[in-house]
């Protein structure tokens, strides 16, 4: 039953068992080799835990049995990220804002792309298009990325201002003096 498979491998996740979770799900994919979700949920699972060449291997047959999962598309994205791959990275997160227009985390990854291979205008307009979005205010993240990105295009007080916002003095402090 894939769904207690992947039920189960959550916990297992959740429980710091990353080797037990991949082999559940590797199991479950297998035996249901067919099924889109088993394959995508073992993907972000193989990602999580580093396996890049896994991950992307299944993330791949993943979107191969359902081109139009945005969360499957985007996990493909961050693989080929990785690799060094951005521009086909970023056509899977446009594909996947094509079919999900509203996802802040799928923005955000595009905008970390686009960092990635310092493209920091487009960053920093991808990552002010996402915490525009109602749905943002409970993604902090995309506002450290966002200070990130304003730090590194040399605007420290805006990107002290941004990380203010979310963290505690000490640790944009540390931040700033990173960047």
């Amino acid at each position: 039953n894939v769904g207690v498979a992947i039920a189960y491998s959550e916990s297992l996740g959740q429980l710091g068992q990353r080797p037990v979770q991949i082999e559940v799900l590797r199991t479950a994919a297998g035996q249901t080799a067919g099924d889109a979700k088993a394959q995508a949920v073992l993907g972000r699972a193989m990602l999580a835990a580093g396996d890049v060449p896994g991950a992307n291997d299944a993330l791949g047959r993943a979107v191969e049995l359902n081109p139009r999962d945005p969360q499957a598309l985007s996990a493909l994205g961050a693989t080929l990220d990785q690799q060094t791959r951005h521009v086909e990275a970023r056509e899977k997160y446009q594909a996947a804002l094509a079919i999900a227009p509203d996802d802040v985390g799928i923005m955000n990854n595009l905008a970390m792309s686009y960092a990635l291979q310092g493209k920091l205008p487009e960053a920093e307009q991808t990552l002010r298009k996402a915490l525009a979005h109602p749905n943002s205010k409970s993604l902090p993240r995309v506002r450290q990325n966002l200070a990130l990105v304003v730090g590194l295009q040399g605007r420290f007080d805006e990107a002290k201002q941004i990380a203010s916002q979310d963290l505690p003095p000490d640790q944009v402090q540390a931040n700033m003096a990173y960047l």
